[in-house]
C-alpha cells in the first residue's frame, strides 16, 4: 500500500462532473471503437486493486487497454479526473454500501458499516484517497439517498442525521485502515502476526512479572486474542448510544410522537 495520499476534486472539477453525470461532448468514434469511458475506468480500479493507486497512470492504463496514451485523453483529461471516476465506480450498487435490504434504521446503520468494511478491504488503495472533498456523482448520491431514507425515522434533525452517516463512516475508516495495514505489515516483513507477538514474548512476560504493570499483569490471557471482534464490538456500542438519543428524542416529542414507536427499529 503506498504511503502518498491522493485528493479527491484535483482535477477540473467541471469536466469531471460532465463526465459522471454525460452531460459533456462524448468523444468522436477513433481507431479504437471499442474503446470507453466505461472500460478505461475499469481498467484503472483494476489496476488499483491489484497494484496500489500509485500504479494507475495514463500511460499505464493505455497499456492494459493496448492502445496509446494518448487515445485515453479524448476521454478523460487526466488522472485527477480518473480518480474521482474511479471513486464512484466502486461505489455503484453492486458493491454500495448503501444496499441495506429490509428492517429498521439501526439494521440499515448495521448493514452500513459491515459493507463499508467489506469495500474498504477489497479496494485498499481507497485508504489513499483523501475524501474530505468529493466529487459527488450519481453512485454516491445514490448511496446517501438510500441510507437517509432508511434513517429517517430516527427522528433527529437533518445535520444530525447526516452527521450519523460520518460518523459511522469514520469509524469504518479506521477499522479498515488497521486491518489493511495489519496485512501489509505481514507481507512486508514475512511475519505472520503470532509470530511478530511470539518473538517479543520472552520480554514481554519478564515486563509483567517485574510488578511495574499491576493492571495489565491482572488481564486474563485472552485479553489481547484473536477470538474477540473489535469491530463488532465497536459498532454495536455506536448504535446502542443512537437508541439512547432516539428514545430520548421520542420522549420529549411527547405521547403523540411516541404512539406505535415501542420499538426501537421503525420501518423506513
Amino acid at each position: 500500500m503506498a504511503s502518498g495520499t491522493e485528493t479527491s476534486g484535483s482535477g477540473d472539477i467541471g469536466r469531471t462532473l460532465e463526465l459522471l453525470w454525460d452531460t459533456g461532448r462524448r468523444p468522436s468514434r477513433g481507431p479504437r471503437p471499442g474503446l470507453t469511458l466505461e472500460r478505461i475506468v475499469e481498467v484503472a480500479v483494476g489496476v488499483a486493486d491489484r497494484d496500489g493507486l500509485g500504479a494507475v497512470s495514463m500511460r499505464r492504463i493505455a497499456t492494459e487497454l493496448g492502445t496509446g496514451t494518448m487515445s485515453l485523453y479524448r476521454y478523460v483529461p487526466g488522472k485527477g479526473e480518473l480518480l474521482d471516476l474511479m471513486l464512484d465506480r466502486v461505489q455503484r450498487p453492486s458493491e454500495n454500501p448503501a444496499d441495506l435490504g429490509d428492517g429498521g434504521w439501526r439494521a440499515a446503520l448495521e448493514g452500513l458499516g459491515h459493507a463499508t468494511l467489506a469495500l474498504y478491504r477489497r479496494h485498499t488503495w481507497l485508504l489513499e484517497v483523501n475524501q474530505s472533498r468529493p466529487v459527488l456523482g450519481p453512485s454516491a448520491l445514490d448511496g446517501m439517498e438510500r441510507v437517509l431514507a432508511r434513517i429517517k425515522p430516527m427522528g433527529l434533525t437533518d445535520p444530525e442525521l447526516v452527521s450519523v452517516i460520518v460518523m459511522i463512516d469514520g469509524y469504518v475508516v479506521g477499522a479498515a485502515r488497521t486491518q489493511v495495514y495489519e496485512r501489509e505489515a505481514e507481507r512486508r516483513s514475512g511475519l505472520t502476526d503470532a509470530q511478530f507477538w511470539a518473538a517479543q514474548g520472552p520480554v514481554l512476560v519478564e515486563a509483567m512479572s517485574s510488578g511495574r504493570y499491576p493492571v495489565l499483569s491482572s488481564l486474563s490471557e485472552d485479553a489481547f486474542g484473536t477470538g474477540f471482534d473489535h469491530f463488532e464490538f465497536g459498532l454495536q456500542r455506536i448504535l446502542d448510544g443512537l437508541e439512547v438519543l432516539v428514545a430520548s428524542r421520542r420522549a420529549a416529542d411527547g405521547p403523540a410522537a411516541g404512539n406505535g414507536s415501542a420499538a426501537p427499529e421503525d420501518p423506513a
